[in-house]
């Protein structure tokens, strides 16, 4: 949910563009009034779903259902209204000023500050673990089936096998480790 006020920020503008470029579908659920929520409507475009006058209940029912359709959600919020739904949301960011909130404790991401461009970095940040996460399961499986396959032919001795498969999963750990960058 993004708390809009008169006039939409043109980051914000480009960041969602940005989001639904990359094919995700972007629901608004928000407290404000229907008829400042007509003004966001016009200057987002379509393909954004904007529900107004939400309750933090309308939120939390927003995001039910929306898993109920069998869709990944991530929740982005600012404030304690939002922290049911941000708890629910299979990811769940919020934006903070503080560091112990209601909301920063049911958010999964604690964004500090209002630059709402982290959302898209932290995607990005998201992607990459998990390419890094699948590129060393497949390697140092890979590894361990070829190793596993020389010893049980004789070509590598019991003790050398041993030796190999923990430099195998020393790999595999300094692999993983590129994603902390």
């Amino acid at each position: 949910t993004f708390k809009f006020e008169d006039q939409i920020k043109s980051e914000s503008k480009e960041i969602i563009k940005k989001l639904k470029s990359l094919d995700f579908e972007l629901h608004i659920f928000t407290g404000d009034k229907k008829n400042a929520v007509q003004k966001v409507i016009q200057n987002l475009g379509e393909n954004v779903f904007i529900k107004a006058e939400c309750t933090p209940e309308d939120k939390q029912i927003g995001i039910q259902e929306l898993k109920k359709q069998g869709k990944i959600t991530a929740m982005v919020g600012d404030g304690i209204n939002d922290a049911p739904a941000l708890a629910l949301a299979d990811v769940g960011m919020v934006f903070s000023n503080e560091e112990q909130t209601a909301a920063s404790e049911a958010a999964d991401i604690v964004f500090l500050g209002g630059n709402f461009s982290l959302v898209i970095d932290s995607l990005n940040i998201a992607k990459k673990t998990i390419r890094i996460a699948k590129q060393s399961i497949f390697i140092g499986i890979g590894a361990s089936i070829l190793g596993m396959g020389f010893a049980s032919v004789g070509l590598i001795p019991p003790v050398g096998g041993a030796f190999i498969q923990e430099a195998i999963d020393v790999a595999v750990i300094i692999n993983a480790l590129r994603a902390s960058r």
